[in-house]
């Protein structure tokens, strides 16, 4: 089997489990349909440009997974974290912005690390570029997990 015959299969496979998670739905007619739009979807990514390493990224998949966990686990602290901010008698944001520098050796990289901060509360990544992410925080104590998130994303990038 050829590296591109894997990613392909790959991606077929991955986009039939994220159908299947967000459905829910296990009769036959269902899972067919789930089958059938996914081999449509990977049959037009085909047709625009081969499948290769950065379409499918077949080296991020083992430890992807142990990031989403520790992502969620995150995710969780700072929504108790800005819950207690936000139901505080006295709020003390004290909002900044931060260059955040990534280690990122690919695009896929930088933009998982972007993302991951944008999804946890309290951060938003605002601007990217070069070497660097600008990341708006409601408070310092926000960013303090960054380099470790840092650190994270580049583990996973296989490199």
């Amino acid at each position: 089997m050829t590296a591109g015959t894997a990613r392909t299969i790959a991606l077929g496979a991955a986009l039939f489990g994220f159908w299947l998670v967000l459905s829910g739905h296990f009769t036959p007619f269902l899972l067919l349909m789930g089958v059938v739009s996914s081999a449509l979807c990977v049959w037009i990514v085909a047709r625009m440009e081969p499948i290769d390493e950065t379409a499918v990224p077949l080296g991020l998949r083992p430890s992807l997974l142990l990031y989403w966990l520790w992502l969620g686990g995150e995710i969780v602290k700072s929504n108790i974290a800005v819950a207690r901010m936000i139901l505080a008698r006295r709020i003390s944001l004290l909002p900044r912005f931060i260059l955040v520098p990534t280690s990122q050796q690919s695009d896929m990289g930088r933009v998982i690390f972007a993302n991951s901060i944008t999804l946890t509360p309290g951060t938003v990544t605002v601007e990217t570029g070069g070497k660097a992410l600008l990341v708006h925080a409601l408070a310092e104590s926000f960013s303090t997990s960054l380099p470790d998130m840092d650190r994270r994303v580049t583990a996973i990038e296989g490199r």
